[in-house]
C-alpha cells in the first residue's frame, strides 16, 4: 500500500503510479548529473527503483528522490531534485525525511550518495563522508548519454 505525506499543500508519495517519466526526464536531461538522458533510461531507472515523488494540490510532479536499493542491506540516493519554484519550502528536507524514516528502508547497513553541493542537507540525516575512501571504487562513463543523444 503506498504511503503518502502533506507538506505545506504538497504531496510526498512512494506510490509508482504516480510518476511522471516525461516531468522527470524534463529536469534530468538538464542537469549536471544526468545532461541528455534519454527518456527510455529515465522510465526504466523509475521502474526499478524506489522512488518518493513530491506533488503540487493540481498532482503535478514537482521534485524526485530516487533509491537504488535491495530494501534489506543497502540503500543509493539520487536523482534528488525539487524545480527551482518549489524551492526554500522545505520539500527536500521533508521528502529526505520521509526516505529515511520508510518502513521499508530501516536497519539498512549502508546508505551512500554523491553530491556536489547539498552536504548540508544530507548531514542533517547522518551522511558523513566516507569512512573509507582507499576501499570504495567505481567504475564512471560521464559521457555516456551525450553519446546515446549523438546517435
Amino acid at each position: 500500500m503506498p504511503r503518502e505525506i502533506q507538506h505545506q499543500g504538497f504531496t510526498i508519495s512512494d506510490d509508482p503510479a504516480r510518476l511522471d517519466a516525461v516531468a522527470v526526464h524534463r529536469f534530468l536531461s538538464g542537469v549536471y548529473w544526468s545532461e541528455n538522458i534519454p527518456l527510455s533510461i529515465v522510465q526504466r531507472s523509475l521502474a526499478n527503483s524506489f522512488c518518493v515523488g513530491i506533488y503540487r494540490g493540481d498532482g503535478a510532479q514537482v521534485g524526485l528522490i530516487r533509491l537504488i536499493t535491495d530494501r534489506a542491506t543497502f540503500a543509493y540516493v539520487c536523482d534528488v531534485y525539487v524545480l527551482p519554484e518549489h524551492r526554500g519550502l522545505g520539500l527536500s528536507k521533508a521528502a529526505m525525511q520521509f526516505v529515511t524514516s520508510h518502513p521499508e528502508l530501516q536497519n539498512l547497513r549502508r546508505w551512500q550518495l554523491v553530491t556536489k553541493d547539498a552536504h548540508r542537507l544530507y548531514a542533517q540525516f547522518g551522511f558523513v563522508p566516507v569512512s573509507e575512501p582507499d576501499r570504495h571504487m567505481e567504475k564512471r562513463d560521464p559521457d555516456v548519454y551525450r553519446r546515446l543523444a549523438a546517435q
